[in-house]
């Protein structure tokens, strides 16, 4: 169905692709590999219209195509559902799913016929509940990734790219997914499949493309039967071990963070658990559990009832500014959007939370500013090494080293991570680990969450399990296994 032959784009000291070959069939799902900075979404980008190729052909259907816009690449029969996903917040579901193409009569928008045919496509999707009159921006980032989906197939899509489609969805909405996506395929309707988790791969893969700085590395390998050492080898172009760094041998120390009794009503109840000097506690649940908005009322982002008590002593109304100027940093799950300022520079967003630390009467000691910021580079290997570089340049892995970096400026008491490694890749997963054990080791006390419950088992010392905004378990991550906390937060039955 689609050939892309020695597609080649240079931006500006950068040769993103250097002659990328891809083949999908009708049909199939193609996965498309490849670490940070490889050149995936630059490939996609090409084919969706954002991108002119500076080299290279794209055929479609064995007719030679060059989409000249995102609306040409729809009309060609590409849709494609971003990552970063590009909803509209200010309109509703059905606004969104129709967008740019509503259902019209004489000139005026049939309202009630895109919400039947919102509806429609939700409940295709499995997610009847979400109702098309509802405003984007009041829904959580899984209901989002449906509607983004919704709107891919009111297209009649022959072609549907996937960016990470399932990094914002619970492990039960994962499985709801594949099926659509089967379902889609079965219909001659060819998906290409980006992700950095390699279990999905091979569960709804049919064959496997990676790309690695820039050029195709591996064409058409089987997806089920590629051991997962020669995948990531052709990724990395190295050997990764899937191992987290040792936890400490050491006792942790003091309590750092005590939460006794934390509520917000409709979304967690009663949450106590603490934090000490020097130890990294998981939180594990399924997305929607509550866990995002439990850090978020630590940090004072969200007003809750209970207390929150800092080195022994409560944090008074003040919101997060009273939290920051207390000891706490926290790197949000959607850190373009909450974390970053994208047009800015590297060291203009690691010194973001510290410009006090940099003022002398009124004025910012911009050379003392670059200094700092490039001792952080460098300490965190943030590729490319150059502080004065626009963060939206980097990589995924690298722009969340640079958050990171901004806390480590400052000296933090405890570090509050949502999705740490979300969209990151295998190589840069294994430094950002090493990285966040690190600054446990030197007495900081860390609160994580992750959708991956290995993750959370891998890295933390101690994981509570929560249901449905309950609590249900707290206890060493050595005693618990994967199977175990699923159970848990699928069913709620405590281990012990």
């Amino acid at each position: 169905m689609l050939v892309m032959k020695g597609i080649v784009k240079q931006f500006p000291g950068v040769r993103a692709l250097d002659g990328v070959d891809l083949d999908v069939r009708a049909g199939e799902v193609h996965c498309l590999l490849g670490q940070n900075g490889a050149g995936k979404s630059t490939l996609i980008k090409v084919l969706a219209g954002v991108h002119q190729p500076d080299e290279g052909t794209v055929t479609f259907g064995g007719v030679q195509v060059r989409p000249s816009s995102p609306v040409d690449a729809i009309r060609l029969g590409f849709a494609t559902i971003y990552q970063e996903l590009d909803l509209v917040d200010g309109l509703s579901v059905a606004e969104n799913i129709f967008l740019g193409h509503e259902p019209a009569r004489f000139g005026f928008t049939r309202r009630a016929a895109a919400h039947r045919a919102a509806g429609q496509v939700l409940a295709r999707l499995g997610h009847p509940e979400i109702r098309p009159s509802t405003e984007v921006a009041r829904l959580s980032p899984a209901a989002k990734q449906v509607v983004s989906m919704a709107r891919a197939l009111s297209h009649d899509a022959k072609l549907i790219i996937m960016d990470e489609p399932s990094a914002a969805l619970a492990h039960d909405e994962v499985g709801n997914l594949f099926r659509i996506i089967r379902e889609l395929t079965a219909q001659g309707v060819a998906v290409v499949y980006i992700s950095h988790r390699l279990e999905e791969i091979r569960e709804i893969g049919d064959r496997v493309t990676v790309l690695k700085d820039g050029r195709t590395v591996a064409v058409g390998l089987p997806a089920r039967d590629t051991p997962t050492s020669r995948v990531v080898s052709l990724m990395t172009g190295r050997d990764v071990e899937y191992v987290f760094p040792p936890r400490a041998t050491r006792e942790p120390g003091a309590q750092v963070l005590q939460v006794e009794s934390l509520t917000l009503p409709g979304v967690f109840a009663n949450v106590s658990f603490s934090v000490r000097a020097g130890e990294i506690v998981g939180l594990a649940g399924l997305v929607g559990s509550g866990r995002s908005e439990i850090l978020e009322a630590v940090y004072g982002a969200r007003r809750a009832t209970g207390r929150v008590l800092l080195d022994g002593t409560p944090l008074t109304r003040g919101g997060t500014s009273t939290a920051v100027r207390r000891g706490m940093g926290l790197a949000p799950e959607e850190r373009k959007a909450q974390a970053l300022l994208l047009d800015q520079s590297v060291t203009a967003n690691i010194s973001l939370g510290s410009l006090p630390r940099f003022a002398r009467l009124g004025w910012l000691d911009r050379a003392r500013e670059r200094e700092e910021a490039r001792r952080l580079v460098q300490l965190l290997d943030i590729r490319p090494a150059d502080p004065e570089r626009p963060i939206k340049t980097l990589s995924g892995g690298n722009q969340q080293k640079a958050v990171l970096a901004r806390w480590l400026l400052n000296g933090r008491k405890l570090l509050l991570l949502d999705e740490p490694t979300r969209g990151v890749d295998v190589g840069a997963r294994a430094e950002l680990y090493a990285v966040i054990r690190k600054l446990a080791d030197e007495g900081i006390g860390v609160l994580l969450v992750s959708s991956e419950v290995p993750e959370v088992l891998g890295l933390a010392d101690r994981v509570l399990v929560i249901r449905e905004g309950t609590v249900i378990h707290q206890g060493d991550a050595r005693d618990l296994d994967e199977h175990a906390v699923l159970d848990m937060i699928m069913e709620g039955s405590a281990a012990g």
